[in-house]
């Protein structure tokens, strides 16, 4: 019979390795987005809510806070890193307004962890009270990243296109709730089930809405091609005329 703490930690670490592939799946994204050399409607929210999230289940996890979370600190830690590198992806490849606004809430973002940490780690005086403390934060935080992608929903529902909804971000979105979710589970952590759990579901939600539009938006992808191989065909044989034209004008020299 498998105890308790080697089925946690075992689902623990395939929650490590989703997780990560969860963090790695924008990756195709921001190729795309060097190629053009611009962010085009791609939102930088779900960054912003990832990178503020992955801080505080880093800060969750510490020994001096929540003893024997080694493997929320791993992948958390290397989310934070992983994250900080969209973000910088972003604000390269932004216009200038949206530049500012990025770096705003990153700032913002980064005194908001500084000042949870000092103040839990000074004021109060025992795990029990810091996890209670950092858990319910973690809670509105991990809500936050699944959320993220609700923007770019509405985008969908209202283009009727997922162009801009990266499939594998909302498939290992849903895989990495139900990992959490069963890990949290196997020895009850409710900061960790409620907000895994309401993932799963926002998880579940992204899928079907993908599943709804897929068809449209490769309907309108094609339409937007053929207008441009037949903008193409035509200033082809625009030019065409012309061409002969200055042979006819050359020989009658």
């Amino acid at each position: 019979m498998v105890s308790a703490d080697v089925a946690r930690t075992a689902v623990g670490i395939i929650g490590n390795v989703i997780a990560l592939i969860l963090f790695l799946s924008p990756v195709p994204t921001f190729i795309q987005i060097v190629k053009k050399g611009a962010v085009e409607q791609f939102s930088p929210v779900p960054y912003l809510a990832t990178f503020v999230n992955c801080g505080i289940w880093v800060l969750y996890g510490l020994p001096l806070v929540h003893p024997h979370s080694l493997l929320v600190i791993t992948i958390n830690g290397a989310g934070l890193f992983i994250e900080t590198v969209y973000l910088l992806l972003f604000i390269i490849y932004s216009d200038r307004k949206q530049r500012i606004k990025v770096i705003l809430i990153i700032l913002a973002e980064i005194v908001f962890l500084a000042v949870l940490s000092l103040l839990v780690l000074t004021v109060t005086h025992s795990t029990k009270i810091r996890s209670d403390v950092v858990g319910s934060i973690a809670i509105v935080g991990n809500i936050l990243m699944y959320a993220a992608p609700l923007s770019v929903m509405k985008l969908v529902v209202t283009t009727k296109s997922v162009e801009y909804m990266p499939f594998f971000l909302s498939l290992f979105s849903l895989l990495n709730g139900i990992s959490w979710t069963t890990y949290a589970l196997i020895r009850f952590d409710p900061y960790i089930v409620i907000p895994n759990g309401l993932g799963s579901l926002l998880g579940i939600t992204q899928l079907i809405l993908y599943a709804t539009f897929y068809k449209s938006t490769q309907r309108q992808l094609a339409e937007r091609k053929a207008v441009a191989e037949m903008g193409l065909a035509e200033m082809g044989q625009g030019a065409g005329p012309s061409k002969r034209t200055n042979v006819v004008h050359d020989e009658s020299i």
